[in-house]
């Protein structure tokens, strides 16, 4: 049984391999990226999976799930927004008749470290009615990817892995084990089973519904559900989820009573263990990263006479992360004394685009072409180019989601505002872009969008564009732009002021126009040539 040092990232994708699995797929996004990256340096030394970005989570989730329909075992990972792009085809497969496993990572981020909302995704997996695992330490993360698919098959449904930043991004000893054979191709013979017409879904919902009780059977049965009473002391008992385990063990040897503990991994919630508890106990503690879904639930599970102190009576933080420290105090610990810092005060370091970054040539040649307007109006979306926001730039002035730039840019020009820029990266444009620009060339929209092509996906840490920056330009014509309206410049500090004249020439154009910076993601460029020299 070898040991590895691993991110809980890699544990969970070092799990899919021994698993077995044929295939994965993912959008980068963090913290769910090494997910995927690790499969993809692991993948030539076994040479018999696949293992691929795709265009969006919902495209990565539809392949895996044609992976399930002939029998194979497969992984799609994403982080938490992701799922809300693939929640459309995720809910509607906890329906069908999974055959070969189905396993979906998510990586939540609690204290939006790298994302634009706090989520919980565990919310997502009890609206699909589906079995959700939740580790607490590296090795498990290892363990419950193996489970996960073994699940999968034996109750035929998705089961959802979810980690939060933390976890996915400390590195811990994990035990492994023996790799498992693949599934062999074996295409599902339940024909109904895979067929959402409101004939068959209404049966196959009524069927999952039905099988509920057994997922509960599994969770109160899971041994990674442990309840432990202490039944000399009443005064509180504990609860905690996934990586609160490990907030509440760091401060277990401060308290004068080791309470009653109950904590849980597997959901749904272990019902008959919960009421165990809190029979023994006049309070409940419920120490859990992200929203507050286990106390809320308890509220529909325990008589009132029992209190429950967590994140909705503010005895825990409501917003960031948990912390060893910050879960002390609703367990009647005194806060830690640290050593007093000094007085020295060190100045903020907001993020900035890298220098010769091209996005900085493309906000000043931007900056230029809107200047004279009495009112101007610039959408953007998720990337890198979102700095252009901060000081020195100040460039754009909106970020909503994922291609939300292109539709924001022809609704506002649509209510009669003029001049309307949008502004959106390569890989964005591909991963959400591309239906929005169709909507505006329908409607006519008088918007220009400036497509901010780098060659990568860089703020997730430089993942391959899904297709090559040479054919944007003919996908853009494709969906109907006029080609007199689709323009190539270079973002380079020599070519400012007409690159300047370009924009503001195309935004004077009564129509959708497009605008491709194309120029290298300096960092990238960087590791490229490194690799070419072999250095």
């Amino acid at each position: 049984m070898p040991e590895m040092v691993l991110l809980g990232d890699e544990a969970l994708a070092m799990g899919a391999i021994d698993a077995g699995i044929s295939a994965a797929y993912a959008y980068p996004g963090t913290p769910s990226s090494e997910i995927m990256e690790y499969l993809q340096a692991a993948a030539p030394k076994y040479g018999d999976f696949v293992a691929e970005w795709c265009s969006n989570e919902k495209t990565a989730y539809e392949a895996a799930v044609g992976v399930s329909l002939v029998g194979r075992r497969a992984l799609v990972s994403m982080k938490h927004v992701g799922l809300n792009v693939a929640a459309d085809p995720f809910i509607n497969s906890a329906l069908l008749a999974i055959h070969g496993g189905l396993v979906l990572a998510v990586a939540d981020d609690p204290g939006m470290h790298s994302s634009q909302n706090e989520q919980d995704s565990r919310f997502y997996a009890d609206f699909a009615r589906i079995i959700c695992l939740e580790p607490r330490t590296q090795g498990e993360v290892y363990t419950m990817t193996r489970e996960a698919f073994d699940l999968s098959e034996r109750f035929h449904i998705p089961i959802m892995l979810r980690l939060t930043t933390r976890i996915a991004h400390s590195r811990a000893v994990v035990q492994t084990g023996q790799r498992r054979a693949q599934n062999p191709l074996n295409k599902s013979t339940e024909k109904a089973g895979w067929m959402l017409l409101p004939a068959t879904a209404r049966k196959l919902w009524a069927a999952l519904l039905a099988r509920q009780g057994q997922f509960l059977d599994y969770a109160e049965n899971s041994p990674y559900n442990t309840l432990e009473l202490n039944e000399k002391f009443t005064d509180f008992g504990v609860i905690t989820a996934g990586l609160g385990w490990n907030y509440y063990m760091e401060n277990l040897d401060d308290l004068p009573v080791k309470p009653s503990h109950l904590h849980i991994s597997v959901y749904p919630l272990p019902v008959d263990k919960i009421r165990k508890l809190s029979e023994r106990v006049k309070r409940i503690v419920v120490i859990e990263e992200g929203f507050s879904f286990v106390e809320r639930a308890l509220l529909g599970i325990l008589p009132p006479s029992v209190e429950i102190s967590g994140k909705e009576d503010g005895a825990l933080p409501r917003t960031g992360e948990l912390t060893p420290d910050n879960v002390r105090g609703i367990m009647g610990l005194a806060p830690k004394m640290g050593i007093e810092a000094s007085a020295v005060e060190i100045p903020g370091r907001p993020p900035q685009l890298c220098a010769g970054c091209p996005h900085r040539d493309s906000y000043d040649a931007l900056n230029r072409a809107v200047e004279g307007f009495e009112q101007k109006l610039v959408t953007s979306d998720i990337g890198c180019y979102t700095l252009g926001y901060l000081p020195p730039h100040q460039a754009i002035e909106t970020c909503l989601c994922m291609g939300a730039s292109v539709g924001m840019a022809k609704g506002a020009a649509q209510a009669g505002f003029h001049p309307v820029v949008g502004v959106i990266g390569d890989s964005t444009f591909l991963h959400s872009g591309i239906t929005p620009l169709v909507d505006a060339v329908a409607s006519g929209a008088n918007m220009t969008l400036l497509i901010l092509d780098n060659s990568t996906t860089a703020m997730t840490g430089g993942q391959q564009t899904i297709l090559t920056s040479s054919r944007l330009e003919k996908l853009v014509h494709g969906l109907g732009v006029d080609p007199d309206h689709i323009k190539l410049i270079a973002p380079l500090r020599k070519y400012t002021q007409e690159n300047a004249e370009t924009i503001r020439k195309e935004m004077e154009y009564e129509g959708v126009s497009v605008i491709i910076a194309l120029r290298d993601c300096i960092q990238t460029l960087k590791e490229k040539k490194n690799k070419e020299a072999g250095l």
